[in-house]
């Protein structure tokens, strides 16, 4: 059934010409003033009828029989006034809304970043947020989150067609209609883009807000202290990082959420690289790899960058390192994986130019073993925050 979330003088118009009424007969069919139907007719979408006459109108659209409402819809969407948001939701929108959220999602999961942003685009380009009602104006969030979701695996974190913008929308919203649960999630969101985008003592203060934020679910609150670890990691605090890190994964062993436990391994895995202590890093990177439970593209070259980073720290499996990056290239590209590629770009450039000095890390022997970074001035800066992979 079509309904009208606010009624102006334009849906009122159309209503009128739908059920083929003179502005006399509208009047006395809704038993109002025909001044005041002439008004809406003058006016349009400049005018707004009063909360007991938006109920009358309310009422005629539902007895009027199916051809009036084809009518009426057809009316509305072909008018030219620039307001094309304010067209009639149907309820049964709302199941086909959700059902492309859902569609969107498997999408997204798979990396299939065209259909999920058709998906999506469908109804955040269709629909202005003003005029929708609190089940509209929640889906309408949900939407923007999702869409948030697919510009950060792109890639695509700062700007006005970006992941901020689009979780700060969603933020909005759901404050608006005061679901706080959602509103952490989205501030969970904009702490990992703010990550992303090198702010990182500033998302570290934001996830370690959220790890005791009782808005959000245990899950949630995990997921916050893995990405406080890596926060840590990133910046060279890898000790640190290690405690929050295996601490996360006694939670997510706790809560039965596998793909975050095997996520969590391959964090620690980099911090124990950062700390050059590869036999722990190639250890933990191995678990991950083998109890991967979603093998999706996106987990694919995360995993995958991982891992041969770790490799090119020891010279004996630097070929081997970069043959598994050249791997991981080659997936990121075929699915748009705008900041995994920088990632693997980053972790690339040492080996670019003339060699640089010598260092020495702990290796699996247990040993002490010099080797040779290129073009590293502090050859201990090629093991740093800067080219730690997500």
């Amino acid at each position: 059934m079509i309904s009208v979330q606010q009624w102006t003088g334009r849906e009122a118009s159309a209503l009128r010409a739908a059920l083929r009424m003179s502005t006399r007969a509208f009047a006395e069919h809704l038993g109002v003033a025909l001044r005041t139907v002439a008004k809406w007719e003058k006016l349009g979408a400049d005018t707004v009828p009063r909360p007991d006459t938006q109920a009358i109108l309310d009422t005629a659209l539902a007895r009027g029989d199916t051809l009036a409402h084809v009518r009426f819809e057809a009316l509305l969407s072909r008018s030219g006034d620039g307001h094309a948001g304010r067209r009639p939701v149907r309820a049964a929108d709302y199941e086909t809304w959700t059902e492309d959220m859902d569609r969107a999602l498997v999408c997204l999961s798979r990396q299939n970043f065209s259909f999920a942003s058709d998906l999506l685009n469908r109804w955040l380009g269709r629909l202005d947020p003003r005029v929708l009602d609190g089940e509209g104006l929640y889906l309408y969030g949900r939407s923007l989150a999702l869409l948030g979701d697919l510009q950060r695996d792109q890639g695509v974190i700062v700007g006005p067609l970006s992941a901020h913008r689009s979780y700060n929308t969603a933020r909005s919203l759901f404050a608006e209609l005061h679901i706080p649960r959602r509103v952490a999630q989205t501030d969970l969101s904009l702490a990992l883009v703010d990550e992303m985008s090198g702010k990182l003592d500033a998302s570290a203060r934001q996830y370690e807000r959220l790890v005791a934020d009782e808005r959000l679910s245990m899950r949630d609150r995990a997921r916050a202290r893995m990405w406080v670890g890596r926060a840590h990691s990133k910046i060279g605090a890898n000790t640190r990082a290690i405690e929050l890190l295996e601490a996360a994964t006694r939670e997510f062993e706790d809560l039965a959420e596998p793909e975050d436990w095997c996520v969590t391994h391959q964090k620690v895995a980099l911090a124990h690289r950062g700390n050059g202590d590869l036999a722990q890093a190639l250890e933990h990177i191995d678990i991950a790899r083998s109890t991967r439970i979603f093998d999706s593209p996106l987990q694919r070259v995360r995993l995958d960058t991982a891992h041969g980073h770790i490799l090119l720290s020891d010279p004996a499996t630097r070929d081997d390192g970069l043959s598994v990056l050249a791997d991981a290239t080659q997936v990121a590209r075929r699915y748009s994986l705008g900041h995994q590629l920088r990632s693997i770009e980053d972790i690339l450039r040492p080996y670019d130019g003339p060699s640089g000095s010598p260092t020495h890390v702990r290796w699996p022997t247990g040993r002490p073993r010099e080797f040779e970074w290129r073009t590293v001035t502090d050859p201990r800066s090629a093991m740093s925050s800067g080219t730690t992979p997500n």
